[in-house]
């Protein structure tokens, strides 16, 4: 199965019964293993959970750290590639490795390719001089 692939198995996970707006994550990992994270929503808003932060608060829970990553890939129902909300994009930055491939996709296989800093220039991160 190929990235994309995992992603959509994980978006189908998704719990969203209010915004019907689905959303997928796939962490591949260097061992071939794959974590996924699905939205989760609820009926107090400010209480969801986006796929991103869903697959890797599921990964550190799991035993694994963030140098086994190496992508993770998003998916959603969208015009363009999905964009990651602001939230998704600092904890990214902090739990993905900065060599790790993000990719952001929609339902139609378009794609587009980064890194944690690309995704958030200047973001928050304990192995740099930002806090």
């Amino acid at each position: 199965m190929t990235n994309l692939e995992h992603a959509l198995l994980a978006r189908k996970r998704a719990y969203a019964p209010y915004s019907k707006f689905l959303v997928g994550a796939s962490i591949e990992l260097k061992d071939g293993t794959h974590i996924y994270g699905a939205n989760i929503e609820n009926g107090s808003y400010g209480l969801s959970n986006c796929a991103e932060r869903s697959a890797l608060f599921s990964l550190l829970s799991q035993g694994y750290n963030k140098e086994d990553i190496i992508s993770i890939t998003i998916v959603g129902d969208t015009k363009n590639p999905i964009s990651p909300c602001g939230a998704c994009r600092q904890v990214m930055y902090e739990l993905v490795p900065k060599n790790a491939k993000i990719y952001l996709s929609n339902l139609n296989g378009e794609t587009k390719e980064l890194t944690t800093s690309e995704l958030l220039p200047y973001g928050f991160d304990l192995d740099e001089d930002s806090l």
